[in-house]
């Protein structure tokens, strides 16, 4: 396991929250009482999907943006992705005047490609099954003499996507209650790290899980073996956002300290959850944002009689699937 002299801690992400608190959503936390009675249990959803760009990626994008020296703002910034990281760092980027090349898979919904174009980014796509995307970013990024940011594996993102957690706190404090479980989505694990270091904080009883798509579990069984192990090869998901090969190093290495566990959810499940964020919040969730609530409502955690909480971390979904998926019907 490799040795951090500087991870990102909670301190960090309240200072995050305040370097954001002007130009984020703060986005709602719902309640919906006929899913309530239905589950036996009180499930609130955050819904990033109504963040700027439709993700929660905008919050460690801008965050780590606008720590970079005036001379590497110039210079501009290279950034890698399926989609969500993307916009959100081709927004920060052109609301702070930075240029922004991204290099996304080749195979990523239109409606990402081309939000990440529309907001002044150069786009270069690669084939993900292929060719390694962090070795052509760093390529082109020694090249271009560009700054390269990570999705999850940046001191300034995690802090950034933490800001969630600090929301999600306050909010159910408003209601005078605290999480029993809060479960977010994870491919390179930045939301939950950010969002467990905010709640180790801010609500200690609370237990922090991650969910993720069948076969992409690697956060889930690297927990279960104390060390960062990838995923196999050959298999495929709906969850484009975050079919990560590996667990990111700093990110595991707060999880491997503040999380539970990991749930793991199939295609189908997902799909489900889709149905369910439409029909009880009215909430356009993209599927791998929803793998966290496909987790609660399936059961891979006992809720029963407990306050818990889904982040739904993005809605940048194909308008064609998330049609299909909404005709389908639930077994």
């Amino acid at each position: 396991m490799p040795e951090f002299d500087n991870l990102p801690t909670y301190e960090s992400v309240r200072e995050a929250a305040d370097l954001l608190h002007p130009v984020v959503v703060r986005t709602p936390l719902l309640e919906s009482y006929a899913l309530n009675e239905k589950l036996g249990a009180r499930l609130f959803l955050k819904c990033e999907t109504l963040q700027h760009t439709g993700s929660f990626k905008f919050r460690g994008a801008y965050n780590a943006l606008a720590r970079l020296t005036s001379a590497q703002q110039a210079a501009g910034v290279i950034a890698y992705s399926s989609g969500n990281h993307a916009q959100g760092v081709a927004l920060a980027a052109k609301m702070l005047g930075i240029p922004a090349t991204i290099l996304m898979p080749e195979d990523s919904p239109k409606i990402k490609l081309a939000n990440t174009r529309g907001y002044g980014a150069t786009v270069i796509t690669f084939n993900r099954y292929t060719e390694v995307r962090e070795e052509i970013g760093e390529k082109i990024a020694r090249a271009e003499n560009l700054t390269l940011i990570k999705p999850y594996d940046n001191f300034f993102v995690i802090s950034g996507q933490g800001t969630v957690g600090i929301e999600v706190a306050e909010q159910l404090s408003t209601h005078n209650i605290k999480a029993d479980i809060c479960v977010a989505p994870a491919g390179g694990g930045g939301l939950v790290a950010g969002t467990a270091l905010a709640l180790n904080e801010l609500s200690k009883q609370t237990d922090i899980y991650t969910a993720e798509p069948e076969f992409f579990e690697d956060t889930s069984r690297s927990l279960k073996a104390g060390k960062r192990i990838a995923n196999e090869g050959g298999h495929k998901s709906i969850c484009d956002a975050i079919v990560t090969p590996i667990p990111g190093e700093m990110t595991f290495e707060i999880n491997r300290s503040l999380l539970k566990g990991g749930l793991v959810v199939s295609d189908d499940e997902t799909k489900a959850a889709v149905r369910a964020a439409f029909h009880y919040f009215k909430c356009v969730i993209e599927p791998g944002g929803a793998v966290a609530l496909a987790a609660l409502l399936t059961g891979k955690v006992d809720i029963t009689g407990k306050t818990v909480v889904a982040i739904a971390s993005g809605g940048n979904v194909d308008p064609d699937l998330y049609s299909d998926t909404l005709k389908e019907r639930d077994q």
